[in-house]
This record gives C-alpha cells, sequence and structure tokens, in this order.
C-alpha cells in the first residue's frame, strides 16, 4: 500500500512503480469511479476493451431475478 498526499489544487501524483506496473502514459485519460467511500481511477483504454462484452446476453427474465434477491 502507498499513501499520498492531496494537493491544494486536489492533485494526486500516481507512484512511479504503480505507473511502470500499469503502463500509464503521460495524458492518458481515466475514469474516476466513486463508490462506498472508495475511489477508483480505470484507465478509458480498459473501458474500451470492455465494450460489448454482454452482447450476446439475454436480459429476458434479468428483472424477475433481480426482484427475487431483493
Amino acid at each position: 500500500m502507498t499513501v499520498v498526499t492531496i494537493s491544494s489544487k486536489f492533485q494526486v501524483v500516481i507512484p512511479k512503480q504503480i505507473r511502470e506496473n500499469m503502463e500509464l502514459r503521460p495524458k492518458e485519460k481515466m475514469v474516476i469511479i466513486e463508490k462506498q467511500g472508495t475511489i477508483h481511477l480505470v484507465p478509458v483504454e480498459n473501458i474500451k476493451k470492455l465494450r460489448g462484452f454482454l452482447k450476446d446476453m439475454s436480459s429476458k427474465n434479468m428483472r424477475e431475478e433481480h426482484d427475487r434477491f431483493d
């Protein structure tokens, strides 16, 4: 785990080791997801790779299944 500091302009520097491990590049776009008190940064390229992965999935009984779990 690495601790970073939020600057006065609310900027955060991604540590070098993480940038290298994830092969991040300057000006690369990231999606910020806030969920349950945490912040996730996801490279836009990773989101684009997911496009269409559910295209063959049937939504026929999704609502009924969703209601069953409520």
